[in-house]
């Protein structure tokens, strides 16, 4: 199994130089792009698989336990490591993760964005899929910072070169928000492993801190906060996501939501938690105020996208929306409790399923409409979807009620649990204020289905134009079909038997924050 983790974080990294090769003659297929798109679908694919036999394989009895485990020294002279393995609080994420690469690996070789050389796209792809699987699998602080920054070089290309209109402009803002902050980062984690003698993420969390001063751990959580909190992305530090998304083709909108978000909430449950448990504390409160605030802005840029007349796009609609639940996950985790946590990995895992499939049908729509303006959509063109494409219609709708948080589906029980996290948080955090914080939150979920039920009604229940050339809107094709049912399903599974999530991560939390007491 160890071997099986390290082939899965390097395989994508060996698949996107093959990419770069020229195909084998009898594997060309009609044309070269056609042989590369199949290329990175069969990579892709491979790299699932062996992640669904690491999942199937993985002792479901002991997911508190690091399994899979590789341990190599590289750099003895500073003690670091390639440490790799995985738990239940990383397994659903490196499962998302090759589940959201495969599938937009698979659309993108029926519908190929508009930019340069398939064989660029692909290996980007591959290069961004690698880098992704090794931050949620590496246990080394040095080899976390580099898998972390791994995944920027790709997707500042992906959008710079396959984007929509400022792709330029989005790019730019995208690679120094997140070279910045990973900059002030890195200074933490270097304090850590300077302070503690090691950069071993296992061997400090164990620890729980006793090796570090109050002093030391409250600058390193500082630094390390700044850095996680712009990918997160945490109000403030949010305003390079809107723009990524929007100019970003479908699937750079799909795994920067699915997937990259996921980076920073990550390092704060698996760095600042565990390992400096008392400068997390410090900061708490103040993460859970950005985090409630950021719920609420979101919500309420949202609602302002959605109404008549503002030419809001759909895109940066749900770019917004992003941002009011990654806010729910950030109040989970600044809880400290194992409810909140719990609720905070569960909402990172709706989210990366739900918004992957919204932003998979906003491109369906642009494709089809050529625009994503949501007067556009409601007005000009007439969308009425039931009417005229009923499948991705119903398909638009399921999507935005799962993200307001409906009940029997994976939205709810996120968002609920980090509520209840912030009614009774951790002791030495105060209840008064989190309470409050707790009912902001929770008034942030009827913002939210108030702009999700204004989207579906004007989108999918508007005037049907009656004319030959608006009728001809095609429904959902069979590869659009291939590629979204996983999510839909994995949807309504997580909404109906969550135990199948916190099964895994529960156990894995108590023992996190015991200081790696089981």
């Amino acid at each position: 199994m160890q071997f099986l983790l390290a082939l899965i974080v390097v395989g994508p990294l060996i698949g996107a130089v093959a990419a770069l090769l020229p195909a084998p003659p009898g594997l060309k297929g009609r044309s070269p792009d056609q042989a590369v798109l199949r290329h990175g679908v069969v990579v892709t694919g491979i790299v699932l698989l062996a992640m669904i036999v690491l999942a199937l394989g993985f002792d479901h009895s002991h997911p508190a336990k690091m399994q899979a485990t590789t341990d190599i020294s590289w750099i003895p002279a500073l003690d670091i490591r390639i440490h790799l393995g995985t738990d239940g609080i990383s397994l659903p994420l490196l499962v998302l993760t090759a589940l959201l690469t495969f599938l937009c690996a698979l659309y993108s070789y029926f519908t190929m964005p508009t930019g340069p050389s398939p064989k660029a796209f692909v290996a980007l792809l591959l290069v961004l899929e690698s880098g992704t699987l090794a931050t949620f699998a590496v246990l080394d602080l040095v080899l976390f910072f580099l898998a972390f920054e791994m995944v920027l070089i790709p997707m500042y290309f992906l959008i710079a070169r396959w984007g929509g209109a400022q792709k330029a402009q989005a790019a730019w803002k995208f690679i120094l928000y997140t070279l910045l902050g990973s900059v002030v980062m890195l200074l933490g984690l270097l304090l850590i492993g300077m302070k503690s003698g090691t950069f071993d993420m296992v061997a400090l969390a164990t620890d729980n801190g006793r090796g570090l001063t109050t002093s030391v751990q409250v600058t390193a959580v500082l630094a390390i906060a700044i850095g996680l909190a712009v990918k997160t992305p945490m109000w403030p530090l949010h305003s390079w996501l809107p723009d990524a998304h929007t100019a970003a083709p479908t699937v750079g909108s799909v795994l920067l939501a699915g997937v990259l978000l996921k980076m920073g909430t990550y390092g704060f449950v698996r760095i600042a938690l565990p390992i400096a448990p008392d400068g997390m504390q410090t900061f708490a409160p103040y993460l859970a105020a950005f985090a409630v605030v950021g719920i609420i802005y979101g919500s309420l840029a949202c609602l302002s996208l959605a109404r008549k007349g503002n030419k809001g796009d759909l895109k940066r609609l749900i770019a917004y929306s992003s941002v009011g639940h990654m806010g729910f996950v950030l109040l989970g985790i600044a809880s400290m409790t194992p409810t909140g946590v719990n609720g905070a990995l569960f909402a990172n895992i709706a989210h990366g399923l739900i918004t992957g499939l919204l932003f998979f049908l906003v491109g369906a729509l642009k494709d089809r409409y050529g625009t994503a303006d949501l007067d556009t959509l409601a007005g000009a063109t007439g969308a009425a979807l039931y009417g005229r494409a009923p499948r991705l219609g119903a398909l638009l709708a399921f999507g935005a009620v799962a993200s307001l948080g409906l009940p029997g589906l994976a939205g709810f029980w996120g968002e609920m649990l980090t509520m209840f996290g912030a009614f009774d948080p951790a002791e030495g955090l105060s209840r008064p204020a989190f309470l409050t914080f707790m009912a902001v939150a929770g008034f942030g979920t009827l913002l939210t289905a108030a702009y999700m039920l204004i989207v579906v009604r004007r989108v999918c229940m508007g005037e049907r134009r009656e004319n030959a050339e608006q009728s001809a809107v095609a429904d959902v094709q069979g590869y659009e079909f291939a590629a979204w049912t996983p999510l839909v399903a994995l949807t309504v599974l997580a909404g109906l038997w969550p135990a199948v999530l916190l099964g895994l991560t529960d156990p894995a939390v108590q023992k996190l924050l015991a200081g790696g007491k089981s």
